[in-house]
């Protein structure tokens, strides 16, 4: 039981800075929604937090956050994920960009960053930003 709760504390806390990286995302362009906090739980959920968790991995995301100007102890959460949830969370990431129709030169800046920080080819981010843009257009 006490190794249970130990994984599942480490859990919770590479949810926590994935939360993070998600809300700096949001943020970035001074205009933090409540569309993109939506947008946010809905992909934490999607990559392993639960209903009981959630407000927890926000809100201590949300002091991460604020507390550092670095995005290197975000991004070393998600190199460790499988593909898949990799992929989710740049998904989500231009969710959050284009949640309010554009992109700044802040959050493209960020992208081309996080893109190589997590070491994803520049043509599936392109192509996962395009995919993305083209949802938020209808």
């Amino acid at each position: 039981m006490f190794f249970k709760r130990d994984k599942d504390k480490e859990e919770n806390n590479n949810l926590i800075k994935v939360a993070a990286l998600l809300i700096h995302a949001a943020k970035i362009d001074e205009n933090y929604s409540k569309k993109e906090e939506q947008i946010i739980k809905q992909a934490l959920l999607k990559i392993g937090a639960n209903d009981q968790n959630i407000k927890v991995i926000i809100e201590k995301g949300n002091l991460i956050e604020k507390d550092t100007n670095q995005i290197l102890e975000f991004t070393k959460e998600v190199k460790k994920m499988d593909e898949r949830n990799k992929i989710k969370v740049i998904e989500t990431l231009w969710q959050i960009i284009y949640s309010n129709k554009e992109e700044d030169m802040y959050e493209a800046s960020l992208m081309r960053r996080l893109g190589g920080l997590l070491y994803i080819d520049n043509k599936i981010m392109g192509n996962i930003k395009e995919k993305i843009k083209k949802q938020n257009s209808k």
